[in-house]
């Protein structure tokens, strides 16, 4: 380094730096993506969980999807509340009769009083909205 000329000096510098805001990026999304991953507080969406049973919807899952998992981790101890419905036989290799007279094709579903449905993980205000509960 002491050979080097003022310009490469530079150069390292400002490679240094941006190494220095890359890691820093990363830190930021790596603590996002985890604090996304956790489940909320106990108890902050059973009120929320026993309205959405009580709306006649449904939620249609399979025990080995990990979205299914997902959605109900995003409700913590509420997600006992919800109205699941299971559609997996136990082997894994079929689905329930209920599933396939709903046409469910994709887990997690939700099916809602007025016929609608939405696939996929949904976040408890979605949900919320859909079925008029409050928060």
């Amino acid at each position: 380094m002491e050979n080097a000329t003022e310009e490469q000096k530079r150069s390292l510098r400002q490679i240094r730096i941006s190494i220095w805001v890359i890691l820093a990026i990363c830190a930021l999304l790596a603590t996002y993506v985890y604090v996304q991953g956790l489940p909320p507080p106990p108890h902050k969406y059973d009120a929320l969980a026993k309205c959405i049973a009580q709306s006649s919807t449904t939620f249609y899952g399979a025990f080995w999807c990990p979205h299914c998992a997902e959605q109900k981790t995003k409700f913590g101890t509420g997600a006992q509340y919800l109205p699941y419905v299971e559609c997996s036989l136990p082997s894994g290799s079929g689905q329930t009769q209920v599933c396939i007279d709903h046409n469910i094709v994709g887990y997690p579903t939700w099916i809602f009083k007025d016929g609608s449905r939405l696939v996929g993980v949904q976040t408890p205000e979605t949900l919320a909205k859909k079925t008029g509960c409050p928060l």
